[in-house]
């Protein structure tokens, strides 16, 4: 579930502001990965670590995310996208699209 909110995160939510306010103020409006839009799979890799306790992942979890998928534009590209979500706006004017 965290790796699908981070996903969402980098690629569409984004909080929007006009002078004054926030903008993005309900759920309708607001852009979220759609479960239909979700990776068909998605590998993990256990580290075993015995001498570390246990101590979950949880929402932590999502923030590495971001920055996994920038590093992967940039591995693919070589062109570093700094601001979130990379939406096709954004990597078409980077030059990517």
């Amino acid at each position: 579930g965290s790796i699908v909110q981070g996903l969402s995160r980098a690629l569409m939510e984004e909080t929007t502001f006009d002078k004054n306010n926030v903008t993005s103020t309900d759920w309708e409006s607001y852009p979220i990965l759609d479960m239909m839009q979700r990776p068909q799979s998605v590998d993990i890799v256990l580290i075993n670590r015995q001498n570390i306790a246990p101590s979950g992942a949880g929402e932590g979890s999502m923030r590495p995310v971001t920055a996994a998928v920038g590093n992967a534009i940039f591995d693919a590209t070589g062109i570093r996208m700094r601001q979130a979500p990379f939406t096709p706006d954004r990597l078409r004017a980077a030059g990517l699209v």
